[in-house]
């Protein structure tokens, strides 16, 4: 089995395993001024923006301690530019999935800024 995974087949590999769970993937790399989002998905009327992480292994730290402070801000000023380009009112919520191509694991973090 080939673990090297791009950051696009690691955001492909988490929006089939949203698919899976039953989130419709409405949005993928949107890209403003603040940065980028992965993934936006939507479970219901709850828009959900994804972060993607990939790393082969969890040997060093959790993929998701790659979110900081400064790149969670920058991920929700991306999602109110997105919001507002869609002039979407929905509630909202910001998710991290970790990937980790050693074991072929998936960890899915919801409301992972709380």
């Amino acid at each position: 089995m080939n673990t090297t995974l791009t950051g696009r087949e690691g955001e492909a590999r988490a929006a089939e395993y949203l698919r899976k769970k039953r989130y419709d993937i409405i949005g993928a790399n949107y890209r403003c001024r603040f940065g980028e989002l992965d993934l936006i998905a939507k479970k219901g009327e709850l828009v959900i923006f994804v972060e993607v992480k990939l790393r082969k292994n969890d040997r060093f730290g959790a993929a998701a301690d790659a979110v900081t402070a400064g790149k969670r801000d920058k991920l929700r000023k991306a999602a109110l530019s997105w919001l507002a380009a869609t002039d979407c009112t929905a509630p909202t919520r910001f998710d991290v999935i970790e990937i980790y191509t050693e074991r072929g694991r998936v960890n899915h973090i919801e409301n992972a800024f709380e």
